[in-house]
C-alpha cells in the first residue's frame, strides 16, 4: 500500500552531522523523497507537533529539544522530509528503532546515534510518522501543498494578500 510519512532529522542529528548518514540509512527503504527543507521550529510547531503530549510532566523539555534550545542556536532547526512508498511508515519506524534509543536494536539509526541524557530526556535523532492519519496531520503540519512534488491529499485553490520576504 503506498504511504505517505513524515521524517524529521531532529537538531541533534543536525549537531552531530548525522544528516547524510540518516539520509543514507533511509535510501535502504526504496522510498520516494517527495519533500524536503530545513526548518526554524518556533515554539508554536513544536507544540502542535507534540500536542498530543501535552498532559506529561515532560511536554516543555521536548518542546525545547524540537527547537534545538538544547543544543545551541545554531542547531536551532530541523530538517523535515516526506517519504512516499510501499508501507513507507511501516519501512521507516522499523529503520528508526525504538523511540527510546536505550531499548533501540542497535543496527537501528536510534540505536546507532541516540542516546538518554543525564536528565533523561531522549536524543533519538529523528522522528517519524506513527500511522497513516498522524501522518497526514503532520505532513500538513510543516508542509505546504506547493512545497511536496507531489499531489498527496487534496487542496484547494485560495488567494490571499500576504506580504513575505523576497529576494532583492
Amino acid at each position: 500500500m503506498n504511504t505517505k510519512t513524515l521524517v524529521i532529522i531532529k537538531p541533534d542529528g543536525l549537531k552531530k552531522s548525522l544528516t547524510g548518514n540518516i539520509l543514507t540509512r533511509l535510501s535502504e527503504t526504496k522510498l520516494r523523497i517527495i519533500g524536503a527543507k530545513v526548518v526554524h521550529v518556533s515554539r508554536q510547531l513544536a507544540e502542535e507537533h507534540y500536542g498530543h503530549l501535552r498532559s506529561r510532566a515532560f511536554f516543555d523539555d521536548v518542546v525545547k529539544y524540537l527547537m534545538g534550545e538544547l543544543h545551541g542556536e545554531e542547531y536551532s532547526r530541523v530538517m523535515a522530509l516526506v517519504y512516499k512508498g510501499d508501507d513507507a511508515i511501516g519501512k521507516v519506524r522499523k529503520l528508526a528503532g525504538s523511540t527510546n534509543p536505550e531499548e533501540a536494536d542497535a543496527t537501528s539509526i536510534r540505536g546507532q546515534y541516540g542516546r538518554l541524557t543525564t536528565k533523561g530526556l531522549f536524543e533519538n535523532v529523528l522522528h517519524c510518522s506513527d500511522s497513516e492519519e498522524t501522518a497526514e496531520k503532520e505532513i500538513k503540519l510543516w508542509f505546504e501543498p506547493d512545497e511536496i512534488v507531489e499531489d498527496v491529499y487534496p487542496t484547494t485553490t485560495i488567494e490571499l494578500k500576504v506580504k513575505k520576504r523576497a529576494w532583492k
